[in-house]
């Protein structure tokens, strides 16, 4: 929504106050098509030789994002710390073997099948059923130290790469500018090949010339690299709930008490989608 509203107030104002400046829009229209062909085709291209299909496909979905917003709040917050805890009641209560099946296919698990929107997110899901298989596989409970280890770098390594697409945004931001200057000095041969015409037309030529110029640099600072920034702000965001589920885990395996799990798993979450301490507390004794 914001991401709208920030577009409007862009072309409103630029071309706004271009045109009550008493600025004609029809020389830039009318340059517009070759100019974006130009400069979008050669940002395009170099996109895609600099990114894998995965990267460009992360592209795609994080414009998406730019426009949707962080996929996780405050209920999918609650609803990992509710999933953690109770997958370890199951195995306080029934034992390593109760949890074999959940952890093995938790598509099928009416444990994991209790969260819709969490089961969707493959590598939270692995993460929590990979830690929870360390329990059921291993002769003798594994130290917590070492198990946070390996969830750090998971996080971490999950983390680089969902950030991808956004360093490809960012990298097509810087190259726009430059890629306004190549449409601007095309348009300038273009300009010299008609020096014998008169000052009207010469006038009309180098104007579509210098559009090129000024598409790169709005295209670059007034889309590109704030949507960049916006993706990387949504990525980090949503990046948080893997913190939770790893200090719920880290928790459990900690034998701390389910209280201070709550105050840990709570202190990852930013202040705005933050649950109460009283609302995950009343959410756990209701599961």
């Amino acid at each position: 929504m914001f991401a709208i509203i920030g577009l409007v107030v862009l072309f409103a104002c630029v071309f706004g106050g271009y045109v009550l400046a008493g600025g004609k829009m029809a020389p830039i229209l009318k340059a517009l098509p070759f100019e974006m062909m130009i400069i979008g085709g050669a940002g395009v291209g170099a996109m895609v030789i600099s990114n894998s299909l995965d990267v460009l496909k992360g592209v795609g979905a994080g414009i998406g994002k730019v426009f949707g917003g962080p996929k996780y709040h405050k209920q999918e917050y609650m609803d990992t710390i509710f999933l953690v805890v109770k997958l370890f009641k199951v195995f306080k209560a029934e034992g390593a073997v109760a949890l074999e099946s959940h952890i093995e296919n938790p598509e099928a698990s009416s444990i994991f099948g209790e969260y819709p929107k969490l089961l969707k997110d493959h590598s939270l899901i692995n993460m929590i059923a990979d830690t929870i298989r360390l329990l059921v596989t291993s002769n003798q409970p594994p130290k917590p130290e070492a198990v946070e280890d390996v969830l750090i770098l998971a996080i971490k390594t999950h983390h680089h790469n969902e950030m991808k697409p956004a360093e490809a945004l960012a990298a097509l931001s810087g190259a726009l500018p430059a890629l306004g200057i190549v449409a601007c000095v095309l348009g300038v041969v273009k300009t010299m090949a008609a020096i014998d015409q008169p000052p009207p037309v010469l006038g009309a030529l180098v104007g579509a010339a210098l559009v090129g110029t000024f598409l790169g640099v709005f295209l670059a600072y007034g889309i590109v690299e704030p949507m960049a920034t916006r993706l990387k702000q949504i990525i980090d965001e949503d990046g948080e709930i893997y913190h939770v589920a790893k200090h719920a885990l880290i928790g459990h395996l900690q034998g701390y008490p389910v209280p201070l799990i709550i105050e840990s798993a709570r202190a990852a979450i930013s202040h705005h989608s933050q649950p109460t301490f009283a609302e995950v507390f009343d959410g756990l004794r209701g599961k």
